[in-house]
């Protein structure tokens, strides 16, 4: 019992993650630079809470006044640690598995933005493929997270919001973890002045989406898994993810939802257990759910067992 003990605790030393350092331009900044780092490595478990943005509350952030100048068309590192001084074979625990995501909002002035509200786009998601997930690719990679700036946006100040959640405890709305942080950033050398549609933050993830409620104990490898949030953007105006509804005037997103999964023949007779897609447009797979569940829309795309 005592060696459990403490392996338990082991695990729970490196759970916490924090978004510390932002290499760009081939130049690695010192640690905090430019980032509105927390006094704690804790998560935000209220996707509602407005520390969803750019953290804070539970774990207070510390303003910088410094930002970062990068080169539209690069790509930036955003560097995990679980602490503000811990190394890079600490980086998360490694239970704790999910996607990552990279956000960005343009602003008037990066120092001051709270990063709350609207004005968000996504530019970077790795979710889950082949039985790996994108949290254990930047664990494996020694807490580097690969960001690529798109080439076609405007000139000007953003914050780079760089996120991971981790989907250990998901089983239950309330249980996933997110990490994230926001660095202060100039973009230069953008190469037309491109205006993504935007969502706000908080607002973008919902308890229930089935990216963010989900029993990854229940997955196999070929299992599909939603990614929470909007689609990515790119300068090709194709995307991954969802189709946003944008209203015509203003170019803003009003709804997100999952893409159609692609058709599929299902046995004959089969089932599929809790938290696993049984029906929604253009899906032709399994639409039992295994006892004691029962098959509930989500959306019009996505129904799941719950």
């Amino acid at each position: 019992m005592k060696v459990l003990s403490l392996l338990a605790a082991a695990s729970a030393a490196s759970a916490h993650t924090i978004f510390v350092q932002l290499e760009a331009g081939g130049k690695t900044y010192p640690v905090s630079h430019a980032i509105r780092t927390p006094t704690y490595d804790g998560p935000i478990t209220n996707v509602a809470s407005n520390d969803v943005a750019c953290n804070g509350g539970p774990n207070p952030t510390t303003p910088s006044k410094e930002i970062i100048t990068v080169q539209a068309g690069t790509t930036v590192k955003a560097v995990w640690r679980h602490t503000l001084t811990s190394g890079p074979d600490n980086v998360m625990d490694a239970s704790h598995k999910g996607p990552t995501l990279a956000y960005l909002k343009k602003v008037s002035n990066a120092l001051t933005d709270t990063g709350i509200g609207g004005g968000w786009f996504k530019i970077q998601e790795d979710g889950y493929s082949n039985g790996n997930w994108g949290t254990s690719k930047v664990i494996n990679n020694r807490g580097l997270h690969y960001i690529d700036i798109p080439a076609c946006l405007e000139n000007g100040q953003y914050l780079l919001r760089a996120e991971m959640i981790a989907l250990h405890g998901a089983g239950s709305p309330g249980g996933a973890q997110l990490y994230m942080e926001c660095a202060q950033i100039n973009i230069v050398g953008g190469s037309s002045t491109a205006r993504p549609s935007t969502v706000s933050l908080p607002g973008a993830y919902k308890s229930n989406d089935p990216g963010i409620t989900v029993n990854i104990y229940s997955m196999s490898p070929s299992s599909k898994y939603v990614i929470p949030g909007p689609p990515v953007f790119t300068c090709s105006g194709s995307s991954s993810g969802g189709s946003p509804v944008t209203q015509p005037e203003t170019g803003f997103v009003t709804e997100v939802v999952p893409a159609p999964q692609p058709t599929q023949e299902a046995p004959a007779s089969c089932s599929v257990g809790q938290w696993q897609q049984c029906g929604g447009s253009n899906y032709n797979g399994c639409t039992s759910c295994a006892s004691p569940y029962s098959c509930k829309q989500i959306n019009a795309y996505y129904h799941q067992c719950s």
